[in-house]
């Protein structure tokens, strides 16, 4: 008998660490215990009636069929308005591809252009796949410090002595996930300058979390600052955050042709289209009334200050006001060393989410999983009693640690 044997690629990334402590919740709350998960980056809103309305009748009008690879041509349609309405972008339905989610875009733009040893350069803290996904495709992640000091935010100095020749690939996440740092325009214009000089570093814009944003921010995207920089990015986007339409499963991007048939080459081998059904509802999400996201925005936004107000309350915590997304990243520094009052030593942050885990129930993503400790992330995406309730426990956690 054969024993299993994975390949060296497998060998080369872990789980999902924040998958991993969201099904930790749920085991936990399936055997009893009194849990409050705010791992997971998902909107606890509900998708749209008018979206959920246009899914039914693509059931019901036989919609249910094999689509073209990387997308119908109405949602294609409906992403350049959405491109030209909200980024100022010109791009042809050619030059939009759309895929089972802004996990595969990324993905697949990553296959179809990566060689062995090719270098990308990420950002930390950064979503905790990126690294992963370059690493299957052989290449290597550089990994660039943006800490609390620069408000989680690249500085142009330091993007500038990480692109060498082997550079291929910038990825850029803005606002972001894990912090909800948000790049100012001016911020933006700073790296593009850089990149403008860098003629063989292509960009990658992961703009998931564009309409997610506080205090009259105004988001600003790579291509849309620096047209120059046109020819050599991928705008991504997609339906999952904005919309509260995670399970559907559809991420798109524009960028340029070759690289957008390239990519459709990589999914006509593995996933081919996104679900058809999911791909009609995309269409009434981007095309329709979009009203809805400020009066959700306000609700983030509330729950974002009670949150960042009740952490910093806490003994050990400093958190950080993020500009957008649904997201908190605060330092648990002042706890390392500090001892539960069962003696566990607080040495790292995911000790420190594994204490807070058992102790009080609560749920919360490690620091070392987007590679910037001391902190942990916290989900606010959550009902505001619910958050109450779970900051208040954290603040009982980290008063009787000693």
């Amino acid at each position: 008998m054969s024993t299993f044997s994975p390949s060296d690629a497998l060998s080369r990334i872990k789980p999902s660490p924040t998958m991993a402590a969201t099904q930790a919740a749920r085991d936990l709350k399936a055997a009893g215990r009194d849990i409050i998960s705010l791992g997971a980056g998902e909107p606890d809103f509900d998708t749209p009636d008018f979206v959920k309305d246009a899914a039914i009748n693509a059931i019901r009008n036989g919609k249910t069929k094999y689509t073209a690879v990387d997308g119908i041509a109405e949602l294609k349609q409906a992403i350049v308005a959405k491109f030209k309405r909200d980024n100022g972008l010109d791009y042809d339905t050619t030059q939009i591809t759309v895929a089972p989610g802004g996990k595969a875009v990324l993905y697949n733009a990553l296959v179809a252009t990566m060689n062995r040893g090719d270098e990308v350069i990420i950002p930390a803290p950064y979503w905790v796949s990126y690294p992963d996904m370059v690493l299957l495709t052989g290449g290597k992640p550089i990994i660039v410090a943006a800490g609390a000091e620069s408000n989680f935010k690249l500085t142009p100095e330091a993007l500038e002595k990480a692109i060498t020749p082997k550079t291929k690939w910038f990825i850029f996440n803005s606002p972001s996930n894990p912090t909800g740092a948000a790049y100012t325009r001016e911020e933006v214009k700073a790296l593009t300058d850089v990149l403008l000089k860098h003629p063989h570093v292509w960009v990658m814009s992961d703009d998931m979390y564009e309409h997610i944003v506080y205090d009259n921010f105004e988001f600003a995207t790579p291509a849309q600052v620096a047209p120059k920089l046109y020819d050599r990015t991928l705008t991504v986007n997609g339906a999952s955050k904005a919309y509260a339409m995670t399970g559907w499963r559809i991420g798109f991007a524009g960028g340029p042709l070759p690289l957008i048939k390239a990519m459709a080459k990589v999914m006509s081998q593995s996933t081919s289209n996104a679900c058809s059904i999911s791909q009609y509802a995309s269409v009434a999400a981007l095309n329709g009334d979009q009203s809805f996201l400020a009066a959700r925005n306000d609700a983030f936004k509330t729950r974002r200050d009670l949150v960042v107000e009740m952490l910093n309350d806490a003994t050990g915590i400093e958190c950080a006001r993020p500009e957008g997304a649904f997201y908190v990243y605060p330092s648990c520094a002042g706890t390392i060393g500090k001892k539960t009052p069962e003696g566990v030593i607080i040495d790292s942050d995911e000790t420190f989410t594994s204490e807070l885990l058992n102790a009080e129930g609560v749920a919360a993503v490690f620091g070392a999983a987007f590679g910037l400790s001391p902190f942990f992330r916290v989900s606010y995406a959550a009902a505001t009693e619910e958050l109450r309730d779970a900051c208040t426990r954290i603040q009982r956690f980290t008063a009787s640690l000693q």
